[in-house]
């Protein structure tokens, strides 16, 4: 198993990718599951794990969640008049009432609403979207520190077994 695609939290998800950055670059508030609109050709795409969450936000337009900036590269088999934009806007399925909620929470306290992971859940692709609040350079810095203290202190209790 490569590092790319550990076990996921819950059984029966397969992991297709894993946005690093979004954790280093806002603290995450709150989490929630989103189905996305895709083609055929991109749903294979990203069986081959082809795609790029990192540049990636939700946009709110009309009602509807829009992912934006998520680069899922064309599917190699794939004729040339039939590939889609690899950049393009794709549409997330949400309930209304979570809509409303999350544009609420972006409008009012300045948050942010950008995709952490994507995956396989019953052979449809999930996105986990997280609501994020932007980390100034302070923040980091203490964030690394808390990491190196952990990793000194697991380090310790290994060598005393």
């Amino acid at each position: 198993m490569s590092k790319k695609n550990k076990a996921p939290a819950t059984p029966g998800q397969k992991l297709i990718a894993k946005n690093k950055q979004a954790h280093r670059l806002y603290e995450i508030v709150d989490k929630i599951e989103a189905g996305i609109s895709l083609r055929g050709c991109e749903v294979k795409s990203l069986r081959e794990g082809r795609v790029t969450l990192k540049e990636g936000y939700i946009r709110f337009k009309e009602g509807e969640a829009w992912l934006v900036g998520v680069h899922i590269a064309p599917y190699e088999n794939t004729g040339p008049h039939d590939q889609p934009d690899p950049e393009r806007d794709r549409r997330l399925l949400l309930h209304g009432y979570e809509i409303t909620k999350l544009q609420a929470q972006v409008e009012q306290k300045g948050l942010t609403v950008v995709p952490v992971r994507m995956y396989f859940s019953r052979g449809k692709v999930k996105v986990e979207i997280g609501l994020g609040k932007g980390k100034n350079v302070h923040s980091k810095r203490e964030d690394i520190k808390a990491r190196d203290i952990q990793r000194d202190t697991a380090r310790q209790l290994a060598s005393y077994k």
